[in-house]
């Protein structure tokens, strides 16, 4: 699925919201709680995975960045966005499954401006 945006528009909102470092990121992706939500037939849930292909795009240059990292990228902004429009829990945001799934994408929801 190709993205109606520019590569621009999806840079710009990529670094919005992708706020983990690479190596936060691969570190949280080793944890249980990461592995415990998501959706997932082969033991490896959706986000999960996402996290991975994140972090290999997190560590490329913007110029050698691939048609496909880049689509996966407007799809990491889609995702984030739609998550976080939904609203976290009222209480104990920290411990959700709300927020383990945005860190799987590569958002931490309490990492806020």
């Amino acid at each position: 699925m190709s993205s109606s945006k520019s590569h621009e528009e999806i840079w710009d909102e990529w670094g919005d919201l992708v706020n983990m470092a690479p190596q936060e990121l691969e570190d949280w992706l080793e944890t249980e709680e990461s592995k415990s939500v998501g959706d997932s037939d082969s033991g490896e849930s959706t986000g999960h995975k996402s996290g991975r292909r994140i972090v290999k795009i997190k560590r490329t240059n913007k110029d050698d960045l691939t048609d496909d990292q880049w689509d996966h990228m407007a799809t990491v902004v889609g995702y984030v966005k739609r998550h976080l429009s939904q609203g976290g829990p009222d209480d104990n945001v920290e411990e959700s499954d709300w927020r383990y799934s945005l860190m799987n994408w590569g958002h931490d929801p309490l990492k806020e401006e």
